[in-house]
């Protein structure tokens, strides 16, 4: 039996619209990460102010909602390897006791963003032995204190095919994966250019790894060269095929949607002229409407034997 849940800022930045939309769709469980207290600024759950988190931590307990993972920035898209690596281990300092305190076992990092050059291109140097090194610390981490390290599919290294998944996962022992059923749709597959990667064969090299899913669905467009987004189901992540698969395999963790409907996280959209308000409300109501859609999809999901 899996459990369901969202990253609730793309619900609404506010951690009132996320509460909310949690229990719309009566969940009791968030995977937070960006959140805006009242009286403080939006920040990342392991970056806002300690009275801002302690606020969050009073509310969530009233509300009766958990914090099931972190959306941590940890080696995100926007970090660099080059980076030092004390802008990192200050991230996990601050994530760890906020974790403990929550109860939050699960931690979504990634392994930095590709080295391009200023054309554009992939540098043939990635630093990987650095890359990996910089994991298997953090990892080690994150395992003192109880807490499992899942790196995600994305725009970074490990997510740039599915050789460099694999390298990854043998270069850092024990690493966990949280996979996005729509990543590989808009992501090159540096295994096979030009083409975008294939999300089920990447989907079926990390199933061992696999300890969360975040469900995400659309249609690459090379005109635009991203992603154009849709309810689940209804794109080409293939989400009914590998949730069906998960299930059959016996998976019982967290399945967290991850809408991009009407917002997406990396960059401002069309919707960013619309009126603040209208915007609000079309960003929650999109959450809403892709968790009951999710929902549908796992109800007709037949197993064999079952």
């Amino acid at each position: 039996m899996v459990t369901l849940t969202g990253i609730g800022d793309e619900a609404g930045n506010s951690l009132e619209a996320q509460i909310k939309a949690t229990k719309a769709l009566s969940w009791r469980h968030i995977e937070m990460r960006n959140v805006e207290v009242p009286g403080f600024p939006s920040g990342n759950v392991h970056d806002i102010p300690d009275a801002a988190f302690e606020q969050l931590v009073a509310t969530l307990e009233q509300e009766g909602v958990s914090i099931c993972g972190f959306g941590s920035t940890i080696g995100n898209w926007a970090s660099q390897i080059t980076d030092d690596f004390s802008i990192t281990l200050e991230r996990v300092q601050r994530a760890i006791p906020r974790m403990q305190r929550l109860g939050t076992k699960l931690i979504r990092v990634m392994s930095y963003a590709v080295l391009k050059d200023s054309d554009g291109r992939d540098l043939p140097d990635q630093h990987a032995p650095e890359r990996f090194r910089r994991l298997r610390e953090i990892k080690a981490r994150c395992d003192d204190a109880g807490i499992t390290m899942v790196h995600e599919n994305c725009m970074n290294y490990g997510g740039m095919s599915i050789s460099r998944a694999i390298e990854t996962l043998e270069n850092v022992p024990g690493l966990r994966w949280v996979f996005d059923t729509c990543n590989p749709v808009f992501n090159l597959d540096r295994d096979n250019p030009p083409h975008m990667q294939d999300p089920w064969a990447f989907y079926q090299a990390v199933k061992p790894a696999i300890s969360h899913i975040h469900i995400k669905d659309g249609r690459y467009n090379p005109t635009t060269r991203d992603c154009d987004y849709s309810l689940p189901g209804q794109g080409s992540g293939q989400v009914a095929r590998i949730l069906t698969d998960l299930l059959a395999s016996g998976y019982g963790g967290f399945v967290s949607i991850e809408p991009h409907t009407a917002v997406v996280f990396h960059n401002t959209g069309a919707s960013s002229t619309m009126d603040p308000a209208a915007k609000a409300q079309q960003q929650f109501d999109s959450y809403v409407a892709y968790g009951r859609e999710l929902e549908k999809i796992l109800a007709d999901i037949r197993l064999p034997g079952a």
